[in-house]
């Protein structure tokens, strides 16, 4: 069986790369499709594949500038004699186009956001930038209109959590089965904590690192923010002494400063939220906002696991994090680690194989419709 994954961008190792490395680890023989590809910045197990790159890999500096030719690079893939193609969405990647006796499953991290739920708040960020809103704007209704018509070419939705199966509904009105993203939970480690909170984001505006940013810096506590993207230059501008930028870190340092820190910080609303997971295998406690992935993340068991608030803003988190320090000498680690199991790279493997064993097409599916059904 000749097999393909498709994924929007192969430009580092966040969760979506993971979720494609594991991919790999079950279909070992499977070609590579992207539009976007930088080798040196993704893991061993990706490069051994056959990767090819769309032709917008020439301006991957500017990726996110490219939008609106994605669907057009997308389609251009040649994807015939594939028997199955994976496709791995939070951006267009669904998009390509298979021939009729392929198998398409997509494993969808979310319904592309700044076209559907978050499109207010990236238009709020265009609006910062009269060139960029000049050149987007128009193009977001047609980009919206070929997502849904692109979502017609999946044949099985498999949805990252319960919040992208209810997204997944909502955009493209189709259901899906929930399979979690891999963690390698066995990887992580607690140790004693140091005096400072963890943060590790995508630097953009819907993840609201912003809020922790005021706060920290206002309350003079310590934090350190792992990762990079559009929004440094701001929230460097915005923060005092006592917040440090890692930037980019290899796996051992984040899993060191997972290990380390006094509690997790995640201010957004995420699909799912890899760094969670993370944090909690390493023992440690979240601290965020009550809505998205997060809630389905907690560790019901252990009551001092989370401490939630549920309106966005540097206020709520806050009075979390004040909540936090007087509990926390009854946080138990362990406890807490026991709840990142289930989203473990074993099961993950062990229930996208089960998916692929199992017929797409029932037999009541088979069956030839008349040319009186198909009129009526």
């Amino acid at each position: 069986m000749r097999t393909a994954i498709v994924h929007y961008w192969l430009l580092g190792m966040r969760g979506g790369e993971k979720v494609v490395e594991a991919l790999c680890r079950i279909l070992p023989d499977a070609d590579i499709f992207t539009l976007f590809y930088e080798p040196n910045q993704v893991s061993e197990t990706i490069r051994r594949h056959r990767v090819s790159a769309s032709f917008l890999n020439t301006g991957r500096r500017f990726y996110r500038s490219l939008l609106p030719m994605m669907p057009m690079a997308l389609e251009r893939f040649d994807l015939r004699g594939y028997d199955l193609v994976i496709s791995s969405e939070s951006g267009p990647a669904k998009g390509v186009i298979t021939s009729a006796e392929t198998r398409h499953i997509c494993y969808c991290h979310s319904p592309m956001r700044y076209l559907w739920d978050l499109y207010p708040d990236y238009l709020l960020d265009w609006t910062r930038s009269g060139l960029k809103r000049a050149l987007m704007m128009p193009f977001c209704n047609y980009l919206r209109t070929w997502d849904y018509c692109a979502s017609a070419r999946v044949d099985e939705f498999v949805a990252n959590s319960r919040n992208v199966k209810q997204r997944i509904w909502k955009a493209y009105r189709r259901s899906s089965q929930i399979v979690y993203p891999p963690v390698a939970v066995h990887t992580f480690y607690n140790k004693c904590a140091a005096d400072y909170y963890l943060a590790v984001s995508e630097l953009v505006p819907y993840k609201r690192v912003a809020d922790a940013v005021q706060f920290f810096t206002a309350s003079g506590r310590a934090l350190k923010i792992v990762g990079d993207g559009p929004e440094y230059r701001r929230l460097k501008s915005l923060s005092g002494p006592t917040v440090e930028f890692c930037g980019r870190v290899s796996s051992a340092d984040l899993r060191d400063l997972y290990a380390r820190c006094r509690a997790f910080i995640q201010p957004g609303e995420e699909d799912f939220g890899i760094a969670a997971v993370e944090a909690i295998a390493s023992g440690k406690p979240l601290i965020g906002l009550g809505r998205g992935g997060l809630l389905e993340i907690v560790p019901a068991h252990h009551p001092n696991a989370a401490f939630l608030y549920p309106t966005p803003g540097s206020l709520g988190l806050g009075r979390a994090v004040e909540q936090f320090e007087k509990q926390e000498h009854r946080i138990d680690p362990a406890a807490i680690q026991a709840g990142s199991m289930q989203f473990s790279e074993a099961r993950f493997e062990n229930q996208i194989r089960d998916l692929l064993s199992r017929s797409p097409l029932p037999e009541d599916k088979l069956r030839v419709v008349s040319p009186a059904e198909s009129l009526a």
